[in-house]
């Protein structure tokens, strides 16, 4: 990484460690608890690059987990992948990370406990078609929430199980869950890259201008186009 990425990266863990720090809801089946940072966490991708951003999202919640003294169970591995991925999803461009989300409903599919609970995956073809429109941030950040969800669901259904009825349960709390964590990834974004563009006047910190995104800054053109 160049100085850039390395300054940046040191803000975003600083501000990841703080997000973690906020509960929003419990996990379903676990006593586990979703954070802010699952609003901050895909933006990374953005600034980083998909590699790098899933990197630092790695990086972040390592080092929660090592501040906090968390055991290293199943469910805090397994939530790993998915963050990850979600950062990839969001820093990347290309159309074609679409294939996530039929994968994903294949494999649920596959198993005996998802097959009774076929409607549950037909949810991910929302964020298959947002995915074409990814310039829109709006529906980057859909697909990247429902990337981690689609992702989560699978490792957790193989993993942990569930009763097909529970499954079908969680369809309208996926829908709110999911919209809520979308407008924060939205808000996130657009928050943390115009305050980005803002700090960059700041000669300590003007070697990043070069990572803000000139089209998620919060101005008529953004919400014109880009919103």
């Amino acid at each position: 990484m160049d100085k850039r990425k390395i300054l940046f990266s040191i803000i975003f863990t600083i501000l990841g460690l703080i997000a973690f720090q906020v509960s929003i809801d419990r996990i379903v089946g676990s006593n586990q608890n979703f954070t802010l940072f699952e609003f901050l966490g895909p933006i990374g991708g953005m600034f980083l690059g998909p590699i790098l951003g899933a990197v630092s999202a790695f990086f972040v919640r390592a080092l929660n987990l090592i501040i906090a003294r968390q055991p290293l169970d199943l469910l805090t591995i397994i939530r790993f992948l998915p963050a990850m991925l979600a950062a990839a999803y969001f820093g990347l461009k290309q159309k074609k990370t679409a294939i996530i989300f039929p994968v994903c409903i294949i494999l649920f599919l596959l198993n005996p406990i998802g097959r009774q609970a076929w409607m549950y995956p037909l949810i991910w073809l929302i964020p298959f078609i947002a995915t074409f429109g990814k310039k829109r941030l709006i529906f980057n950040s859909l697909g990247a929430t429902f990337c981690a969800h689609a992702v989560g669901s699978v490792i957790f259904l193989y993993s942990f199980g569930l009763t097909p009825a529970i499954w079908m349960a969680l369809i309208p709390v996926v829908f709110m869950e999911r919209g809520l964590f979308t407008l924060g990834i939205w808000l996130s974004c657009l928050v943390f890259n115009t305050g980005l563009d803002k700090l960059t006047n700041l000669k300590i910190v003007s070697s990043l201008k070069p990572l803000v995104n000139q089209n998620y800054l919060i101005t008529r053109k953004f919400f014109k186009s880009f919103a």
